[in-house]
């Protein structure tokens, strides 16, 4: 067992592995966590007394195995409560992640296990990141930030980098939503912002925003 601190480390790790090539440093960790750097050391200390952590001085933090999997079933849990909240209780998605959070504590695996059948073994959640499934496999997708397409080039818009709810609600309020086509129209030399398509809508962004979405280049 373990308590819900050690979760959001194993979590926190399993997130930055997808992006950092070698090991994860201690810094990264508590940057993300938003904690002191001696803290983590402390917890990493924990979690390798526990076999789910591994690391190595200079190379940083790894999951072991063991540690993988439980850190995808917690991604697994926190990502079908969203899934659930946005499809069966009516959330809109800038509201479930803070939600999922306490949820995904949970031990229960019959729980999940029940709440996957009954939303159809659902593959992504409502930001577009894919759900591991039981053994903590997940698809993974092609893709790309919209600040990476030059003009004509168009994609289909598959998520969000920033899953903030200041983030969501500012695309509500653009009608950015996900499975939408977006075509880039103009990009401007000076400060790279973005004149876009999407629908029958035309929309000026900035490059902050298209460095927060996610394309599945058509």
């Amino acid at each position: 067992m373990f308590s819900p601190s050690e979760e959001n480390y194993l979590k926190a790790i399993f997130h930055l592995s997808t992006v950092e090539k070698s090991g994860v440093s201690t810094n990264s960790i508590a940057a993300k966590l938003e904690t002191k750097p001696s803290s983590v050391t402390d917890m990493i200390r924990k979690l390798s007394d526990k076999k789910v952590v591994s690391y190595k001085k200079y190379y940083g933090v790894e999951l072991t195995e063991e540690g993988r999997k439980i850190a995808a079933n917690i991604v697994r849990k926190h990502r079908l409560w969203e899934v659930f909240l946005v499809d069966k209780l009516n959330f809109s998605w800038d509201e479930v992640h803070d939600v999922a959070e306490q949820l995904e504590h949970i031990k229960s695996p019959k729980l999940i296990n029940q709440i996957d059948a009954f939303l159809g073994f659902p593959t992504y959640d409502p930001h577009g990141d894919p759900i591991p499934d039981k053994e903590g496999n997940f698809k993974k997708v092609e893709k790309s930030l919209l600040s990476t397409l030059e003009k004509n080039e168009s994609g289909l818009c598959i998520g969000v980098k920033d899953s903030s709810s200041e983030f969501l609600q500012f695309l509500d309020k653009k009608g950015i939503v996900l499975g939408k086509k977006i075509k880039v129209l103009e990009k401007e030399d000076f400060d790279d912002s973005l004149s876009i398509e999407i629908g029958d809508k035309k929309l000026s962004i900035s490059k902050k925003i298209a460095n927060n979405l996610y394309i599945q280049k058509a």
